[in-house]
């Protein structure tokens, strides 16, 4: 694992980096409601090629100590204009414009949801069910997204 949370996958035999880089990062908010939950975990693909409608961690363009987690809805002069799925919360581009691409840090591919205190049989098969999922760019075909 590197400092920042990476997992890298040794190196070619020449040298280079690898290209592909996962790593892990916690939901902290209810900004991407109902797509993700405040505790889920995300597995991030470093460096990935996005589109737009891809779920993203970026650094926040006005505090870039900061990670956010947010659909990329399209490519503006500047960089990705970005926004939650959730509506009411606050937080994304309508906030603080377009995030310049170098601000991009990867793509999330998956999501795991913790088993929360219930250890009763239903209740982890329940968890058993739900708690992987892969996280896809479905949700850009939205009214929502496509609204302006």
């Amino acid at each position: 694992m590197t400092r920042d949370g990476r997992a890298e996958h040794g190196r070619a035999e020449d040298g280079r980096q690898p290209r592909a880089q996962l790593g892990i990062a916690e939901v902290m908010g209810p900004s991407m409601y109902p797509t993700l939950r405040h505790g889920d975990q995300l597995l991030v693909h470093y460096r990935a090629p996005v589109k737009a409608g891809d779920v993203a961690v970026l650094k926040h363009p006005l505090q870039q100590d900061l990670l956010i987690v947010k659909r990329l809805v399209e490519r503006r002069d500047g960089g990705w204009w970005v926004l939650g799925d959730n509506p009411g919360a606050e937080g994304d581009s309508r906030v603080f414009g377009t995030v310049p691409e170098e601000l991009l840090l990867g793509r999330v591919r998956a999501r795991y949801r913790p088993l929360g205190g219930q250890r009763s049989v239903r209740a982890v098969i329940s968890w058993l069910v739900s708690a992987v999922r892969p996280v896809s760019a479905e949700r850009s075909v939205s009214r929502r997204l496509r609204a302006r």
